[in-house]
This record gives structure tokens, sequence and C-alpha cells, in this order.
């Protein structure tokens, strides 16, 4: 059975893998329709995600239909289609005892930590699938992007009448965008890229976004926007600790800070002038819980979240190799590109 190893970075290999077994206890033998493609592959790719380790299978975000059952195994049958939680947890640390699932002590992502979906039959912990028969493949594969947003914006608590700024308009701020939106917030939008601050305004329906050319000009922006009380709420997605550590200057007082980006830098801020006398609440935001991704499939099958602006680009499994650096390059103007599996 082919699939498609990163060996290290930037080397892609096309390899043959044994087939799977049958499905144990409490697993599922599912086929891989849609793999989509995010930060973290990209990451991956270029060398710069923290997390990710050589030679591995990528692929997390997946649209699947499932083949096979193992015993006990209720909550999926043969022919289902699903969204595929990623996050394997041990469900015995002091983390998932406390059901903070999504930073078990012994956490591993697929296609991250462990190999994962770019292939055509993988076996999964039929826990960790999510029905969605209403939904295409290609929907599936977007519900894992859209549950990180949807926990770190659950993670800072955004209710209506509050400002929330998303540092960020890559597919994770978008995510959070999504669920901003929902909880009746106002949301504005920065980001270094005005094409995609355009896409923001003209496809997802937000009018308020800032370029950010220096520090001066999204900062009195910011101010102008707000009446001068910066953002209730500053969600950073961007993983760069220059944005990071400016954040907190961003946030109005008692305002919350959240991080769903990720940096292997060490942030440095002052305390006194602007965490301590603000009184700011700084979280780190890390993967989502199993709840989220029902909530998410039934999201987008009443039509709340319109997934049509969200895939921008497609590829197909045997053409992945040659085209996986384009996605890697800003001005070819990627939001979300997808893998159609035969």
């Amino acid at each position: 059975m082919k699939a498609l190893q990163l060996e290290n970075p930037k080397v892609w290999r096309m390899i043959d893998i044994p087939e799977p077994e049958a499905p144990g206890d409490g697993e599922a033998l599912v086929r891989v329709h849609r793999v989509g493609i995010c930060g973290t592959d990209v990451g991956g790719y270029l060398g710069k995600m923290p997390f990710f380790s050589y030679p591995r299978i990528p692929g997390h975000e997946l649209g699947v239909e499932v083949l096979e059952v193992g015993s006990d195994v209720t909550n999926i049958k043969v022919g289902d289609h699903c969204a595929v939680e990623a996050y394997l947890n041990c469900q015995k640390c002091y983390s998932c005892q406390r059901g903070f699932t999504n930073c078990c002590e012994h956490h591993k992502t697929l296609g991250v930590m462990c190999d994962g979906g770019l292939t055509d039959r993988i076996i999964l912990p039929a826990r960790k699938l999510h029905p969605a028969n209403n939904l295409k493949y290609e929907q599936a594969a977007l519900v894992e992007t859209l549950a990180i947003g949807c926990h770190a914006v659950d993670r800072a608590a955004s209710r209506k009448g509050e400002t929330v700024l998303i540092i960020g308009a890559g597919p994770i701020g978008l995510s959070a965008l999504e669920f901003v939106k929902i909880s009746g917030a106002r949301p504005i939008v920065a980001d270094l890229s005005d094409s995609r601050l355009e896409f923001v305004r003209e496809k997802m329906g937000v009018p308020d976004t800032i370029l950010i050319q220096n520090n001066e000009s999204d900062f009195s922006t910011l101010e102008e926007m707000t009446n001068g009380q910066r953002a209730d709420v500053v969600i950073d997605a961007t993983g760069h600790n220059g944005s990071m550590v400016r954040s907190l200057e961003l946030a109005a007082f008692a305002g919350r800070v959240v991080y769903v980006g990720i940096t292997q830098q060490n942030l440095e801020f002052p305390h006194a002038p602007v965490m301590h006398r603000r009184e700011l609440t700084l979280m780190a935001s890390r993967n989502a819980l199993s709840s989220d991704f029902a909530r998410i499939i039934s999201l987008i099958e009443d039509g709340t979240i319109n997934t049509t602006p969200w895939i921008t680009h497609r590829t197909t499994f045997d053409k992945v190799i040659d085209e996986f650096e384009t996605f890697t390059r800003p001005e070819s103007g990627v939001i979300k590109a997808v893998i159609e599996l035969p």
C-alpha cells in the first residue's frame, strides 16, 4: 500500500507500507478520502514545527469512510463518513482523568508524533471518529481545523459586546474567527497580508481588518477602532514570538490573551506596566475536545458555518510531491489546500 512520507524537512518519499490488519477491540479500519493541509504540515515540511519528528507520514485533517469495526464499537458503523479527532490521548494520566484530553501528558497527534493519513487505509481508535454522514469528505476534513479555533475561543470566553482581535489570518486564525462570530463578539482581524485580509472582508463577511505594516500603524488603528480601549480579547494565531509579546499590549484593561500559535522561542514581556497594571489573563490553547467535533459537524450541517470559501486549492495524492512547495508560499493565495485520494 502506498503512502507519502516526509523523510526529512523538504524531502518527500512515496513509500510502500504493509496493509492494515483487521481492527481490534475499540478500533476501526477506515479509508482516507480527503486530507487537509494545515500550518502544522507546512511547519513539518519546512522543519519549523517543534513537535514534528521524522521520518513521518503526515495527515491529520481527515475525511474518512468506515470499512470495518472491531468488537464493542457502537458509536460508528460500516459505511459512515467521519471526521477524525487526531489527538490520541492515553485516557489514564492526570489530565485525561480530569477531562482535559486535549493536553494529555502522553499526547500524540496523528501525522505529527505518529504516522497519519496520507495513505489509503489506516486503523484508528473508534472513539476518535465522529460521524458526519451529511457532510462531504472535504468538509469532514475541515472539522479538525475548525476545532482548534473553537477551543481557543472557548478558552477566551468571548461574548456579545466585546471586541476580539485575531492576529493572523491563516486557517487557525480564520477558524477562531468563525467562533468569535458565533459568540456575538465583534471581531477585528490583523495580518501582514492584504490579500488575506481581503479574503476576510469579502468571503468571511468581517469588515474590520488591520494591515500590519509596522508597530505604530497597527497599534494606532486598533485604538481608533476601539475608542482607545483596545481589545477585550486578543487571540494570537501567528506563532511568531514578536507578535505574541506585542499581543499583550493590544489587550484592554482586564483583557484576556490566548496563544493558539506555537513558538520555540522564549517570550519576554513587561510585567508591571502591562501584565500587572491591566490585570491581564494569559492563556495557551492546545488542540480541542471531543465535544467540539460533534458541535462543529452540526454547525456545518445547519449552515451556521459555511465551508465553501475555505478550500482554495486542491491536489491529488500523486501530485503532492510536486505541488506541496506551492502551498507554503503566501503569494499562492492558499487558505486551505485539500488532497484528494482515489
